[in-house]
C-alpha cells in the first residue's frame, strides 16, 4: 500500500498544481492561454511533471513563460504589419501541442523506460525533451525578433529580398536571438540536471539546424497542403530537434565507448 501511495504521489502533486496554477491563470487579467488552451495546458503540466518531476516542469514553464514574452515584444509593430501572432500572442490548444507534444513524448517515453528496464535510452529522451524546448523557444524568438529588428530579411531559400513575416524568411538579428534563446534554454536543462554541458551543446546545434529546416519548409512545402498548418510545422520543428539531438549524443556515446 505504501509503495502505491509513493507512485501516485507525483501525479497528486501534479493534478493539484497544475489545478491551482490553471486557476490563477484564469483570473489574471492579462491573457497568455485562450480557455481551451488552459486546459490544455493543464493535462500538458500534469504529464511532465508526472513523467519528469520538477525538472521537467522547470523547463517547460521556462519555454512557456519566455515564449510568450518573447511573442508580445513589438506586438503593436506587428498588429499594424498585419504579421503578428492571432489572438494577441495568446496560446490555443493547437498551439500549446505544436510547441510541446515533442516534449511530451520524450517524456512519456522516460515514464516508459522506467516501467520497462530501458534506462540505456532515459538519458537520450531527457537530451530529446531538452532539445525540442530549445528548439522552440530558438524558432518562436527567431521569428519574433526578426519580425520587429530584422533589418534585411531574405528567403532562406534564395537569399532573395523578401518583407518581414514571410514564411521561410530569416534575418541576421532573428538568427542570433534564436541562437540565445537555444543556449539559455538548453542551460536551464543543465542547471536542473537533466542534461550534461555536452548535451547543451548537442541542444544548441540541433535547434539551430531544426530551425533553418523549419524555415526551408515554410518557404517551399507550407503554402502547398492545407494540412501543414503552423502548428504542424511547429511539431515537425520540434521533432527534427530532437531527433537531431538524440542522434548527436548516441554517436558520441558510440564514439567514446
Amino acid at each position: 500500500m505504501l509503495s502505491l501511495v509513493y507512485g501516485l504521489n507525483p501525479w497528486l502533486v501534479a493534478v493539484g498544481l497544475n489545478t491551482v496554477l490553471l486557476i490563477v491563470a484564469y483570473l489574471v487579467p492579462k491573457k497568455l492561454l485562450t480557455p481551451a488552451g488552459l486546459l490544455h495546458a493543464w493535462v500538458l503540466g500534469v504529464l511532465v511533471w508526472g513523467c519528469l518531476g520538477w525538472r521537467g516542469y522547470g523547463v517547460v514553464m521556462f519555454y512557456f513563460l519566455v515564449g510568450s514574452a518573447v511573442t508580445r515584444v513589438g506586438m503593436k509593430q506587428k498588429e499594424a504589419l498585419g504579421i503578428a501572432e492571432k489572438r494577441s500572442g495568446a496560446r490555443g490548444p493547437e498551439n500549446v501541442w505544436g510547441s510541446a507534444l515533442t516534449g511530451t513524448l520524450c517524456a512519456l517515453g522516460v515514464l516508459a523506460a522506467g516501467y520497462w528496464g530501458g534506462g540505456f535510452w532515459v538519458p537520450l529522451l531527457l537530451l530529446g525533451y531538452v532539445a525540442s524546448f530549445s528548439t522552440k523557444l530558438s524558432d518562436t524568438s527567431a521569428s519574433e525578433i526578426g519580425k520587429v529588428y530584422g533589418k534585411r530579411t531574405f528567403l532562406i531559400t534564395t537569399l532573395q529580398p523578401v518583407e518581414r513575416g514571410t514564411e521561410g524568411a530569416v534575418s541576421l538579428e532573428g538568427t542570433l536571438a534564436g541562437v540565445l534563446a537555444s543556449v539559455v534554454i538548453a542551460l536551464v536543462g543543465w542547471g536542473v540536471g537533466m542534461i550534461d554541458l555536452l548535451g547543451v551543446l548537442w541542444c544548441v546545434i540541433a535547434a539551430f539546424v531544426a530551425t533553418n529546416l523549419e524555415s526551408v519548409i515554410g518557404a517551399t512545402l507550407q503554402s502547398k497542403f492545407v494540412w501543414l498548418t503552423n502548428e504542424v510545422v511547429n511539431f515537425i520543428n520540434t521533432l527534427i530537434g530532437a531527433f537531431v539531438a538524440i542522434l548527436f549524443g548516441l554517436a558520441w556515446g558510440f564514439w567514446v565507448g
